[in-house]
């Protein structure tokens, strides 16, 4: 691995650097990575923060909506100077602020069938920070066709969920294997008619991150195969095991 360390980025790193499962040679590898996020709401806005802040190579944001007051409360990028401005545009100013040398790709569109292969080709890690079923199904069949590793997060009222699927290995679970209703309403990850505690999305969003730099490294034991559950009103937390259906678009 071609990176060499600056003496200000060994002292910027210098709390992870320390760490025995990362060190210098972790932190070279983090450097070289590149994320896709897609969706810069309220599960994008942390996962982009922190893998801005833990050094990430290259850094690509999907989103084209703009900031509008009701995402304050929970998407930690923006305030009041931001509304009526792209989030992607917003968010890659402030990214930058937080860590020059992590390279920010904008992409203010829809990702769709057409314009996902030139968007994702170029990184090797998912994030799925959608809103909406539709979305993450689309994200979910586009990773498992382009082989990516994906990190799936949704939230609702004071609830959260991670998946983690790593598609290089075809006998793995899918998102379609779990949510297997061919007809779900949008409703329940909609923040609008169900609500959504600001903390929630936070959480939920760094656990996600935290996901994505343990793949990176290679550390520790990965969601893949499970699903977390998170009820924070109540602190329970369990992982549940995730089957491959035999008549899913994974096999």
């Amino acid at each position: 691995m071609n990176i060499k360390l600056s003496k200000k980025e060994i002292e910027r790193f210098s709390r992870q650097i320390i760490l025995k499962n990362i060190g210098i040679l972790g932190q070279k590898k983090i450097l070289n990575s590149k994320v896709l996020i897609i969706g810069m709401g309220g599960l994008g806005c942390p996962v982009a923060e922190f893998l801005t802040r833990s050094g990430v190579g290259t850094l690509g944001i999907v989103d084209d909506d703009i900031v509008n007051v009701s995402n304050i409360h929970r998407q930690s990028l923006y305030n009041e100077k931001d509304l009526n401005k792209f989030k992607v545009k917003v968010a890659q100013k402030k990214l930058k602020n937080i860590n020059p040398k992590t390279k920010i790709n904008i992409f203010a569109l829809k990702l769709n069938n057409k314009n996902s292969k030139k968007i994702m080709q170029s990184y090797d890690y998912i994030v799925d920070g959608t809103d909406n079923f539709q979305s993450k199904f689309l994200i979910n069949s586009l990773s498992l066709k382009y082989k990516k590793f994906l990190v799936t997060g949704a939230i609702s009222k004071f609830d959260g969920h991670v998946f983690t699927f790593n598609f290089k290995n075809q006998k793995n679970p899918c998102l379609k294997c779990f949510y297997q209703e061919e007809n779900i309403s949008d409703d329940i990850l909609n923040c609008e008619y169900e609500g959504i505690l600001g903390t929630v999305a936070g959480i939920v969003g760094t656990i996600q991150a935290n996901e994505i730099l343990k793949k990176i490294l290679n550390i520790g034991q990965t969601l893949n195969g499970y699903m977390l559950i998170l009820d924070l009103l109540n602190l329970n937390f369990r992982k549940v095991k995730l089957n491959k259906r035999k008549k899913c678009i994974c096999n």
